[in-house]
């Protein structure tokens, strides 16, 4: 990353306290993720596709964060993040400038961090990071992205805490204020989770809700996007494909999950379970309550300091609404050229059964987040790809 000193800011006043040193520096950072992808059953008519996709497994950003000393083991720091696609060069995150985060709050080594904005929530600060869609990106993620494990959602009006580290031990709460006036849980979300490490042995786990507007108008309104999940709900729609789009019109949706980690070495096992709940009620499009047990187990080796490899495999079953189950195996390798540029291959294969959710028929395969929706119980995709970090 390349660091900007803005402005080094120092004051020296002469008092039987001694003096106050003040500094503050804003660092430009940045990834660009590029690749050629080819999809299987990539349509409706179950067309193959050959194209360029960005952000397979970084989204492509730019950004600003910076921290001010305060004195006192106080500092205020601030981030602004803006997603956007490589090829087309439109913004990310529904046009958003800056989409990805925006916050400012004040942080103590002693005492924690507290920020304030649009923030990513804990269970995609805490228990993603042990799966595998922290090294390998969407085509190791769940179907849908049903339980948000490649962070499709992030959350606005946001306050976090992040508490020190005790030992190996962390934990975040966040709380979104709805904002709306005589119903102030009309659109709110909330939630907490905890991480412990030890040696190479990682565990963390949480849970988040996050509730859509109260107003049966706000879902209406928004049915030609998202299937109902209001605009003015502080946490964005998760619904990436055909898999989940049918519960954009859901009262919440409930999301508990732990995710496993063991580093011995070169070599890196991980596990996950996840159970989401997309809750109904009588402003809902759908009439039963839909449930998504999501279980995952990940393997990595790292060959040389250069080349990581890994394997992915993905359980996802929904009940409730409609009955379907998703089986999905990942690969993928990851060559650094250096500590800024790595090349990249990755592939899935993914075999849908069941009820179609919101049609009743056959259910179709659509792997991870990419939103490719097939006519199809399979798909496949394989990417080839570059990524630059600044």
């Amino acid at each position: 990353m390349k660091r900007i000193a803005l402005s080094t800011l120092s004051l020296a006043i002469l008092a039987v306290s001694g003096a106050a040193h003040a500094q503050s520096s804003v660092t430009l950072y940045g990834v660009i993720d590029e690749s050629i992808q080819w999809v299987g059953h990539s349509n409706l008519q179950n067309k193959n596709l050959v194209g360029l996709y960005a952000g397979n497994i970084s989204g492509d950003r730019f950004g600003l964060k910076g921290t001010e000393d305060l004195g006192g083991g106080l500092k205020a720091i601030f981030q602004l993040e803006n997603g956007f696609d490589v090829n087309t060069g439109k913004l990310g995150q529904g046009g958003l400038m800056f989409g990805r985060q925006a916050f400012v709050g004040l942080t103590s080594d002693q005492y924690g961090t507290v920020t304030l904005g649009r923030q990513y929530d804990p269970l995609v600060d805490m228990v993603q990071p042990l799966t595998a869609d922290n090294y390998f990106g969407s085509t190791f993620t769940t179907p849908g992205d049903v339980d948000n494990n490649d962070n499709s959602s992030r959350t606005n009006n946001a306050i976090k805490y992040v508490s020190p580290l005790f030992s190996g031990f962390q934990f975040e709460g966040m709380y979104a204020l709805g904002g709306v006036a005589g119903s102030t849980g009309s659109g709110q979300s909330w939630g907490a989770a905890a991480t412990y490490g030890i040696g190479g042995f990682n565990i963390a786990a949480g849970y988040f809700r996050m509730d859509n507007s109260s107003n049966p108008a706000d879902r209406l309104k928004a049915v030609p996007t998202n299937g109902g999940w209001a605009a003015n709900a502080t946490s964005g729609a998760m619904f990436d494909s055909e898999i989940n789009v049918a519960y954009g019109s859901a009262k919440s949706i409930n999301n508990a999950s732990i995710a496993a980690q063991y580093v011995s070495g070169p070599f890196t096992f991980g596990a996950r379970y996840a159970n989401v709940q997309y809750k109904s009620d009588g402003y809902s499009l759908f009439q039963s309550s839909q449930r998504y047990n999501v279980a995952g187990g990940y393997f990595g080796y790292q060959v040389n300091p250069a080349l990581l490899l890994g394997l992915g495999y993905i359980w996802t079953h929904g009940a409730g609404n409609a009955s379907n189950t998703y089986n999905q195996v990942s690969l993928g390798a990851d060559y650094n050229l250096s500590k800024r540029t790595d090349l990249y291959a990755v592939a899935a294969y993914q075999h849908a059964n069941g009820t179609q959710s919101g049609t009743g028929g056959a259910a179709n395969a659509s792997i991870g987040s990419y939103g490719y929706n097939s006519n199809s119980s399979s798909q496949e995709i394989v990417s080839l790809g570059i990524r630059h970090k600044f």
